[in-house]
């Protein structure tokens, strides 16, 4: 591992200015020194999730691969994800689909946010689908933002002293997690 973590962050979000956007950015000055952010701009580029066309380690789609590497090269994975209709977006969850078979996010440091009206709900449907997947979230690693819109402007600047602090110690953890120190990780749910 080089001496800055190589973070790939995937905004949920398909507007090409809204909040998660802006979270990101604010993490990624927030990081400045630690993290090397690397946002993900191919989520509308994959294709409907399809295990036809992943019997194979090659034969997935060639946007698809790409996604992969971009996965494995990074030392960590940070996402920022608004609710939809009390769910989480289908193109953030289509994307999640194809990692599945690949494993690329089994013992992957991860940062979940969810960031929107309220968020809750999508919240503990992505985290369980990022810990059954085996993804690393520390218990720090992970926040639901409501009312983000308030919490954030369109220049990337954390407005909201509470939010600022959360996304300081979720910044803090997702390092941690990184460098192997010892946290709080969160078990994966049980299927029964």
């Amino acid at each position: 591992m080089s001496s800055k973590i190589s973070v790939l962050a995937i905004c949920g979000s398909t507007r090409a200015s809204s909040s998660n956007h802006h979270l990101i950015k604010a993490i990624t000055e927030m990081g400045t020194g630690v993290f090397d952010v690397q946002l993900f701009g191919g989520l509308t580029d994959l294709p409907h999730f399809n295990p036809d066309q992943d019997l194979l380690p090659d034969a997935a789609p060639a946007a698809v691969q790409q996604f992969r590497k971009q996965l494995e090269a990074a030392d960590a994975v940070l996402i920022c994800t608004p609710e939809y209709a009390i769910g989480v977006p289908g193109t953030l969850k289509n994307a999640i689909d194809w990692t599945v078979s690949s494993m690329h996010f089994s013992r992957k440091p991860v940062a979940l946010i969810t960031a929107g009206t309220s968020g809750h709900k999508a919240h503990q449907s992505l985290l369980g689908t990022l810990l059954i997947i085996e993804s690393k979230i520390a218990e720090d690693a992970q926040l639901v933002v409501s009312g983000v819109k308030t919490k954030v402007n369109e220049q990337g600047v954390i407005t909201d002293e509470g939010t600022l602090t959360q996304v300081r110690k979720l910044v803090d953890a997702l390092a941690a997690v990184t460098r192997g120190e010892e946290l709080v990780i969160l078990p994966a749910p049980s299927l029964f």
